[in-house]
């Protein structure tokens, strides 16, 4: 689901200002993002907390090793280094492989260029894909990567579970460590952009067009370069200041469903920085494709709590999202009062 809905210059009057600790800025507000330390005896509690008024945290002492987190983006900036010509041996991308620019088939765009892969060992998408260098090296690192950022994501899920009071422990994170669960993995390169800027006249440049997620959560993480923003509940738009080494957690939207609303699927997108490249690196926790979503039953113990969605397969869902723009509310196709 990688597929862009917003046009790729846009004016930065679009940001409202938000007020905290007595100053104002069009940018950066450093203290309205949740910070959890996954270590705090209270951390079930504040991340359910975060995942109903934000849909989206940040995560500190995750575990996750800071050599495995450098290494990836060393050889990650290795590769987006390289011509243009190396690259494009690598794409393009369908939807595996590279992209650069026109992202998905629905005609969408964003400053951004990517390597996208599926981290189901059943499929063979990446067998076919050799990273120009040292392939083997590579894919070391990623699957290395994957393996301690899943195994945080599952933590948190099972976090979510005990938060919720709800059981069996793995209710979620089995969805994740399952060996059919159908998640991916993207690393994005937004290259600066000195030459456009003063033909963009103070508007911002797109690196990646406002969505949200589909999957059950997405955990991320970016260098030291700005350019994530996360809609708040009321629409305002805030900056999200980065940090290499902590991870920012996305409720997407199944998650969402599973919880009957409670939680709020975070809307966001990326501004590309004019003087500086910005890499991340986002793992996206799917379901197996053939996983019912439904809100769950431990939590609808209140008969006259109404059930907003109905049951679909996550392959339906997702298939479903491949036929919209990411800018759209694909959740409301399954809401119980949606037309069919």
């Amino acid at each position: 689901m990688v597929v862009l809905s917003q046009p790729l210059v846009e004016n930065v009057s679009h940001i409202k200002t938000c007020k905290h600790n007595n100053t104002t800025s069009d940018h950066v507000y450093t203290g309205i993002i949740p910070v959890i330390d996954l270590l705090d005896p209270e951390a079930n509690n504040l991340i359910i907390k975060a995942c109903q008024e934000f849909g989206f945290f940040k995560v500190v002492n995750h575990g996750v090793p800071i050599e495995t987190i450098t290494k990836l983006e060393n050889e990650s900036i290795n590769f987006f280094n390289l011509s243009q010509i190396e690259k494009d041996k690598v794409g393009p991308a369908k939807p595996f492989g590279y992209g650069n620019k026109r992202i998905g088939s629905n005609g969408d765009v964003g400053w951004v260029e990517y390597l996208l892969f599926t981290t189901n060992p059943e499929l063979n998408h990446n067998k076919s894909i050799t990273i120009p260098g040292n392939s083997l090296l590579f894919w070391g690192l990623v699957n290395e990567y994957i393996s301690a950022v899943r195994n945080m994501g599952c933590m948190v899920l099972e976090m979510i579970a005990e938060g919720l009071n709800i059981e069996p422990k793995n209710i979620l994170s089995r969805m994740l460590s399952d060996e059919k669960s159908d998640s991916c993995f993207r690393l994005n390169h937004y290259p600066p952009y000195p030459e456009l800027l003063q033909a963009l006249s103070g508007r911002n440049l797109i690196g990646f067009g406002e969505h949200t997620d589909p999957q059950v959560i997405s955990v991320g993480r970016s260098n030291s370069t700005s350019g994530l923003q996360i809609s708040l509940k009321d629409g305002t738009w805030i900056s999200v200041p980065p940090d290499p080494y902590s991870f920012f957690i996305n409720v997407g939207d199944s998650l969402q469903a599973m919880s009957n609303g409670r939680f709020m699927s975070v809307r966001h997108r990326v501004v590309a920085d004019s003087l500086k490249a910005r890499v991340s690196m986002v793992y996206f926790g799917g379901p197996p494709l053939s996983e019912k979503i439904a809100p769950l039953s431990s939590l609808m113990e209140d008969p006259n709590e109404q059930i907003l969605y109905n049951d679909f397969t996550w392959s339906e869902y997702k298939t479903s999202a491949y036929k919209t723009r990411l800018g759209d509310n694909r959740l409301s196709l399954f809401e119980k009062n949606a037309q069919s």
